[in-house]
């Protein structure tokens, strides 16, 4: 049987946990808002910046590693907790609610600015429609699904989920093969090569697609109704990870005892990695690398794929052994997160269309995206969600005096 931690300790950590899944739906923001400054030999965004930034690439690259691994991990363990709070019916009327609803009305808003904002692009010389992207209308199954992705795969992991769940109750009515997985993936974590294991999926889907490269990551499903193969596996695993972490609470301590070793191990895998990118890509004139590109690229998954993991779970101890405690500030921020998340994408384009000709340096452009996007997205989010119809259809009812977080996405 899953083991039962002592009230104190869930309810603290989970406040470290609120503030890891709002952390990376904010640094969401920030890696958008670097992606007109990375260094491309092809445009790669809606706009390429006169200025580049190397330090912005390592940035928006060490960001890409785990961001959306630890969201997914994350709403698989307060999916379960959602599911045990408020029961089967309850819990696919909230989603609806909380997931399917935002997209459902959202998306159509959202594409429209987007739209409108390539448009005004494409008067520039470095901007427009991103080479190779799909044209519209879409010929289904491909679709932009844009930023939104993410909801998408959440409701489909929602139903893989619910079915894969109702096949073990009725075939484990004893409960001996859930008790089973329970020990082994505790002896899992409990192994200080733990990361390892779950990399090892994401890795063999990284070495069998030959057009994948270090800088794209998980490859993201924003454009096709169909999730691709590696998102299923990156983020199926990570939210299966947050699944069985919410069975057994009491693994997060392993995760808070090596916060550090994790998170040195896992910067120097993107450090590495990182170099890997430039040596694999030399910039013209530049000598060619001593080895061939497909000895570069299986370096790359091997080195890649562990640091997806050891980050993740560097990002998690971290949160647990200096956040555990409630916070009003981070409290605030982990409920506005969902709702800046959901509409900074358009805001923060036309911010970088904007500034893009402008003879200035990448780093100060891309401070001013963040501090003139950011103080309104927080203003709309107080005087127009926080307190209407939509918080409560976002963040669910307000509860100040609970213990437990319930906000945005906390209970996805």
């Amino acid at each position: 049987m899953s083991q039962l931690p002592s009230a104190s300790f869930a309810s603290e950590r989970l406040h470290a946990l609120d503030a890891v899944r709002g952390f990376a739906l904010l640094l969401g923001i920030v890696l958008h808002a670097t992606l007109s400054f990375v260094p491309s030999p092809t445009r790669i965004w809606i706009i390429q910046d006169t200025h580049q930034s190397l330090a912005l690439a390592l940035l928006f690259f060490t960001i890409h590693v785990f961001r959306m691994t630890t969201f997914f991990l994350m709403a698989g363990f307060f999916a379960r907790m959602s599911l045990q709070r408020r029961g089967s019916l309850g819990f696919v009327t909230d989603r609806l609610q909380r997931i399917a609803l935002p997209l459902v009305v959202g998306w159509p808003i959202l594409f429209a600015l987007i739209f409108l904002i390539v448009t005004w692009a494409s008067f520039f010389p470095n901007g427009g429609r991103v080479p190779g992207a799909r044209t519209w209308p879409p010929v289904l199954p491909n679709f932009p699904l844009t930023h939104l992705w993410f909801l998408y795969v959440l409701l489909e992991l929602y139903v893989a989920m619910f079915l894969l769940r109702g096949a073990i109750v009725w075939l484990d009515t004893s409960g001996a093969l859930r008790s089973l997985l329970d020990r082994l993936f505790a002896r899992i974590m409990r192994n200080p090569l733990a990361p390892l294991i779950p990399a090892i999926p994401i890795g063999i889907a990284f070495g069998l697609d030959q057009r994948w490269v270090t800088v794209f990551g998980v490859r993201t499903p924003d454009q096709s109704l169909v999730t691709n193969a590696q998102a299923w596996i990156g983020f199926g695993t990570a939210f299966a990870v947050g699944w069985f972490l919410h069975r057994q609470v009491d693994l997060l301590r392993l995760l808070e005892r090596r916060w550090l070793a994790h998170l040195l191990l896992a910067i120097g895998l993107i450090l590495i990695s990182f170099v890997l990118v430039g040596v694999m890509f030399p910039a013209p004139g530049a000598p060619k690398p001593p080895f061939s590109f497909a000895t570069l690229r299986l370096v790359s998954v091997v080195l890649y794929a562990p640091a997806i993991w050891i980050a993740t779970f560097a990002v998690i101890g971290l949160a647990l052994r200096f956040m555990s405690g409630f916070s009003p500030a981070r409290r605030y921020l982990a409920d506005a997160s969902y709702w800046l998340y959901l509409i900074h994408l358009p805001i923060v384009m036309a911010l970088q269309v904007a500034l893009s000709q402008l003879d200035w340096p990448g780093l100060v452009k891309f401070a001013i995206i963040l501090l003139v996007a950011i103080p309104p997205m927080l203003a709309s989010y107080h005087l127009l969600v926080r307190f209407t119809f939509i918080g409560v259809i976002l963040n669910g009812r307000r509860a100040e005096k609970r213990v437990l977080p319930q906000g945005g996405i906390a209970t996805a």
